[in-house]
């Protein structure tokens, strides 16, 4: 059973020119649908459909670096010109898509919905395979009195008595369409020439999701929420003009290996030397910051050929402060990668502070990346290849 996503995207807005890649929460407002889409877990391949070739690159470039992962299900699809007009509606493009395309049931995912999650998703699914159910739409409930006029000019209630004013938490409200997903299988939409057809079943959705954006004032509201709910891509890198690291938990795994003969030994990632090279080329000072004071760690700094080597670090923040005043770089051009709580305040202060994805719940909490790997897997590049991406 092949389920897909499909999101049409035209570069021809009206109201918001190419607005499905205008910056919302800092990534382009495609982002944040395609990213959900790709994170559900019944979706098999995620189709983003596009008459333009500037949204096709800005979706392609999701699909490199260290997100490349997450967009892996992403596919670019060029949509036609008539299905791209002011005139034609979603469905079109739709039955177009599924004219040429292999697949059981497909989800329609609107890029102007950027609250939608991949557990939105997850639910809809299962809702769809619940027996008897042929489509699925997402929906917001909604606890707000209706009137209307009568044939006279009066205006009369239509869903609660005047006499008997529910209280909000007794008030059951009704379901309103909030446009961000429709599920339905092939056949079906084939044959009812519709997103939804038979027995629908509405899955509702978080209450901020009732907005879509059609207008720039949607947008504000919009781009609030997100931040409201922690919807927000990843802190811009500011220029980086020192790089420090801790030792052990990030050069390292944290463990501790013992020879027959009583030899302390470490395991270092060649990747991470890479990175340091990398840093060097660019002219970014390195250097390691340690509480320990052993001989590995220092053979080790030598053969990086770091710029700055300090052991026996009781204050690390006092330590980096110096340094960074002995080198006349301020702490907003520094990059700093800890483990543990004491890295936490040189993390706080930094321009750029990062760790492990192993690191400490207190540390992953205030640091601005948390990397995939873990400590001694390559951490130390993988945060350089962000900073060189910027």
């Amino acid at each position: 059973m092949m389920n897909v996503a499909f999101i049409p995207v035209r570069g021809g807005s009206k109201s918001i020119p190419l607005k499905n890649i205008k910056p919302i929460c800092g990534k382009p407002l495609v982002y944040w649908t395609l990213r959900a889409a790709c994170g559900c877990k019944y979706i098999d391949k995620v189709y983003v459909a596009t008459d333009s070739t500037v949204i096709r690159e800005t979706v392609e470039s999701f699909k490199v670096g260290t997100q490349a992962d997450l967009f892996s299900k992403a596919i670019v699809i060029n949509r036609s010109d008539e299905s791209a007009s002011d005139t034609a509606s979603t469905e079109f493009a739709m039955l177009e898509f599924a004219s040429n395309y292999e697949f059981d049931n497909i989800a329609l995912i609107q890029a102007t919905s950027p609250l939608l999650a991949s557990e939105d998703l997850d639910r809809g699914f299962e809702a769809f395979e619940e027996e008897g159910t042929d489509s699925v739409l997402s929906v917001v409930r909604q606890k707000r009195f209706h009137w209307e006029n009568d044939e006279r000019g009066f205006a009369f209630p239509t869903n609660y008595d005047v006499f008997h004013r529910p209280r909000r938490q007794e008030f059951e409200g009704y379901l309103v369409e909030n446009g961000a997903f429709y599920i339905s299988s092939k056949a079906a939409l084939m044959k009812s020439q519709n997103r939804v057809s038979g027995n629908m079943k509405a899955v509702e959705m978080n209450e901020d999701t009732f907005f879509e954006i059609d207008e720039p004032s949607d947008w504000v509201i919009i781009e609030t929420l997100m931040k409201k709910n922690g919807i927000v891509a990843p802190n811009k890198i500011p220029e980086i003009k020192m790089f420090l690291t801790d030792c052990d938990g990030c050069l390292t795994d944290a463990g501790m290996y013992y020879s027959e003969h009583g030899d302390e030994l470490k395991k270092f990632n060649a990747r991470d030397g890479m990175g340091f090279a990398l840093l060097r080329e660019r002219g970014i000072l390195t250097g390691i910051i340690t509480g320990e004071d052993v001989d590995l760690n220092r053979r080790r700094a030598e053969k990086l050929k770091l710029d700055i080597f300090e052991i026996g670090c009781k204050d690390k923040i006092a330590t980096v402060k110096r340094i960074c005043k002995e080198k006349g770089i301020a702490l907003e051009n520094v990059a700093y990668v800890g483990d543990d709580i004491n890295d936490l305040e040189v993390i706080r202060v930094v321009g750029y502070g990062c760790c492990p994805a192993d690191a400490m719940v207190q540390v992953r909490d205030v640091a601005k990346y948390v990397t995939e790997v873990k400590g001694g897997e390559g951490v130390i590049r993988e945060v350089v290849e962000q900073i060189i991406r910027g």
